[in-house]
């Protein structure tokens, strides 16, 4: 393994190249990773670089959201196979299909989404600014996308705004049930529950403190507890268990893993980089609008 990091080190310094691991991805990436993290932060800590080259440990919407920030870096994705579940549940013509139900009624969607699709939503989100975001509208009635879940836990924050929900959702995060939840807290009284907003409903009511990824690290980072019941993707107790070693994290249930985002491995790291093959690349029409879709986000999280 030491070898395979020297030669992409060497390689990326070479080249001028950044890699960006988004913390589901395996661990071991983290070695030769320059930013880690959640994938918007990711694509805009990318865009601020002079990097001519981003190789993106993900998923495929999540190269795709580097390049529309980043629209003049080669952007390269390690597995051209990755994509993410709940961002194919919606096409562009079922988010077509889906506003026309609904006319006049502003579109939110998830940055978990194509580019197609963010190029025709009204304003895109994130699991740790979703609430910010819907409130700034100021609409009684609100479409969201694609994840129902996440969107319907914006709906309770809120009290006030109705959330009409597109059917999509993460299958990873559904495998986590009201029963584990339970189960854990009988075995593990003193822990605090942390769970991911694209849990079912019923786990989220359940959990001790709801937040992204970022949100539930900077929660253990900030949290006098020594205990914690990690209820989301098995990347971040991974990267918990060891960058915080004083404390104990306990996963929900075995196994809570995205399997797309556990594809990617050093070898195909160093293979894209090497080659420059698996590049992404964005029609530049739907690039600008979705551009737009992220910046309104962007403005309104400032």
């Amino acid at each position: 393994m030491q070898k395979l990091v020297e030669s992409i080190n060497k390689l990326k310094k070479a080249k001028n190249a950044i890699i960006l691991a988004h913390c589901y991805q395996p661990a071991e990436i983290d070695l030769v990773a320059d930013f880690v993290g959640d994938s918007l932060a990711l694509s805009q800590e990318a865009a601020k670089t002079n990097a001519q080259i981003i190789v993106f440990a993900g998923v495929y919407f999540m190269a795709q959201t580097a390049k529309i920030l980043s629209p003049d870096k080669k952007v390269l994705l390690p597995q051209m196979n990755a994509g993410c579940k709940m961002a194919d549940m919606i096409t562009y013509n079922q988010l077509m299909e889906f506003k026309a139900k609904y006319p006049h009624i502003p579109a939110v969607c998830y940055v978990n989404s194509t580019a197609e699709v963010k190029s025709e939503c009204d304003v895109c989100c994130t699991s740790s600014n979703a609430v910010e975001i819907v409130k700034s509208i100021k609409s009684d009635k609100i479409l969201f996308l694609p994840d129902t879940y996440l969107g319907k836990w914006v709906e309770k924050q809120l009290g006030n705004v109705e959330v009409i929900t597109y059917p999509g959702f993460c299958p990873t995060h559904l495998q986590i049930k009201p029963a584990d939840i339970e189960n854990i807290r009988k075995k593990y009284p003193q822990a605090a529950v942390l769970a991911h907003p694209e849990c079912n409903t019923e786990v989220s009511e359940m959990a001790d403190y709801v937040g992204s990824t970022t949100g539930i690290m900077n929660y253990v980072k900030n949290s006098k507890n020594k205990e914690f019941v990690i209820a989301t993707e098995q990347g971040v107790t991974d990267r918990l268990i060891r960058d915080y070693p004083d404390k104990k994290f306990i996963p929900v249930k075995e196994n809570i893993i995205c399997p797309t985002m556990k594809m990617t491995s050093l070898e195909d790291i160093l293979e894209v980089l090497d080659k420059e093959t698996n590049e992404i690349v964005v029609d530049e029409k739907i690039a600008q609008k979705a551009a737009k879709c992220i910046d309104r986000m962007l403005e309104v999280s400032k």
